[in-house]
């Protein structure tokens, strides 16, 4: 049924892609800015070759074989080996071979791949072992699609893969909750964390190896299970939280970035023995993973590590809580997210870029007034000490509510969220510290806004707040990032107010 969509994605790859971005061939990725190096390695993944053997199957006399062969020798003359931005990084050569192996097997070419294949293969195992220290200093991501791509290299190479497969069970102990949290806590890394297990479990059981080592599939199925909770039931978008680069891995279903479905129901299938909510998902049925008879639940409540949720009716948030075990990507602690049907009526800024063309896209999207909690003397709680890196952490802990927190300047905040009936939403925060003023900055929803009392009201909700202090409210211009590389202007509500302060409740009515 999906032949059509498959054959008119495969006719729209270009003829010959353009490997480098314009850039010189032989640049190290040190020498371009990241925005120059990342679409190259995007480029490098070769998610083309799944697709055209896709294509292949769909239409043997189509010559997409043809074209896979011509896309693959022309990436290798066009990247000699361990030269150049496509081989600067160890997780992109374990993608590469990801794709490879996937793509060779949905040809029924992985158990004697030609020789091309198996020369890029090798040359993916050596590029990978090359920096194995630094992608486990990475502590996200990396070290998990290395560990992958070593595995799939070995199968196809027909060497020993258990050294792989206990790496990458060992990287899924140390970097998944056993309840679900992912170290980066982050909608768009956990589906490309839970793509590249997924993609190494069917190749683990395509070959006949051994069971990864526990608990890899215990905490990959609780993954899936907190994916599944925050995606849209319907649409398959996710919320913005923390950082992500809309990466779309090992797309059998043509979802595309912004709709993560497929990825949940390919998961829980193959690590929970349960479906979710794409029952006729075409990657799937491209892998031969039968339907299964159950599928996940959407509890009303529920806490994982470094997130808190809840559900009623068509209305779902998310709160940002702790523990910090791992580097956070964004001054996002405490923040809340609503959604209402497939609108998120309070949200997030989202990423921007990695590395911004405006020094003042930072704090307009990661930082602390780029989310949705108190914000004391109008100061970072997290100096920047890198791209990736914020600098003295707030100690955390839960509360039965929500979460609580305490700065290093000893501003505390402890925040509860609370359902009364099916569309009023109560956040009460608690505060306390030597601050001398307070500010939340509620992004909003696109719309006609528009200011009362003691808030703001439009056609998505009405927000009230209270204290037991003076309040200001006003309706300020803001911004926000709706995908990767793009900002847009946003409404927010700025409430601030002066010391003595130590309680505001902020009430969301839901039309």
């Amino acid at each position: 049924e999906t032949a059509p969509q498959l054959l008119a994605a495969a006719a729209a790859l270009p003829a010959r892609p353009d490997w480098h971005g314009g850039h010189d061939p032989a640049a190290h990725a040190l020498d371009l800015p990241l925005a120059a190096a990342r679409p190259v390695w995007e480029a490098s993944r070769l998610g083309a070759l799944p697709l055209l053997a896709q294509a292949a199957r769909c239409d043997p006399a189509g010559g997409h074989l043809a074209r896979a062969e011509a896309l693959l020798g022309d990436w290798c003359a066009a990247n000699p080996p361990f030269r150049g931005v496509a081989w600067a990084c160890g997780q992109e050569a374990a993608l590469r071979a990801l794709h490879l192996a996937l793509a060779l097997a949905l040809l029924d070419a992985d158990r004697d791949p030609p020789p091309a294949a198996r020369a890029l293969l090798a040359l993916c195992g050596r590029r990978i072992a090359a920096t194995g220290l630094y992608a486990l200093a990475q502590d996200n991501n990396h070290p998990v699609s290395e560990a992958a791509g070593a595995f799939a290299i070995a199968l196809l190479l027909r060497e020993d893969p258990s050294g792989p497969a206990a790496a990458l069970a060992a990287r899924v102990a140390r970097l998944v909750d056993a309840d679900g949290g992912f170290a980066q806590v982050s909608a768009g890394y956990a589906r490309l964390l839970l793509d590249v297990l997924a993609i190494a479990e069917w190749l683990r059981r395509r070959h006949g190896a051994p069971a990864f080592p526990a608990p890899l599939a215990e905490r990959a199925a609780a993954l899936a299970g907190w994916l599944h909770r925050v995606t849209h039931p319907t649409t398959g978008g996710t919320p913005r939280l923390g950082l992500e680069d809309g990466s779309a891995f090992a797309d059998l279903s043509l979802a595309g970035p912004a709709d993560a479905r497929a990825s949940v129901e390919r998961a829980a299938r193959l690590f929970a023995g349960r479906g979710a909510d794409m029952p006729e998902d075409p990657g799937c049925a491209w892998l031969g993973l039968p339907r299964p008879g159950q599928a996940l639940g959407r509890p009303a409540r529920w806490r994982v590590a470094g997130t808190m949720g809840w559900a009623e009716g068509a209305a779902m948030a998310l709160l940002r809580t702790g523990p910090l075990r791992f580097r956070p990507g964004q001054a996002d602690l405490l923040h809340l997210s609503l959604r209402d049907g497939d609108n998120w009526v309070l949200r997030d800024g989202g990423t921007g870029r990695y590395d911004p063309p405006e020094p003042w896209w930072w704090a307009a999207l990661a930082g602390a007034t780029a989310h949705n909690a108190p914000v004391f003397d109008g100061a970072e709680p997290m100096p920047r000490a890198g791209r990736f890196l914020l600098a003295r952490w707030p100690a955390m802990r839960p509360i039965p509510d929500g979460g609580a927190l305490r700065d290093s300047r000893g501003n505390g905040v402890a925040r509860s969220v609370l359902l009364e009936g099916g569309r009023r939403w109560v956040v009460e925060d608690r505060l306390s510290g030597p601050f001398r003023s307070v500010a939340w900055h509620w992004r909003l929803c696109p719309g006609a806004w528009r200011l009362t009392r003691d808030g703001i009201a439009g056609d998505a909700a009405t927000i009230s707040v209270t204290a037991d202090a003076p309040l200001r409210c006003e309706l300020v211009g803001g911004w926000e990032s709706p995908a990767y590389g793009a900002i847009a202007p946003a409404p927010v509500l700025l409430v601030t107010a002066s010391a003595p302060v130590s309680r505001v409740t902020t009430t969301i009515d839901l039309p």
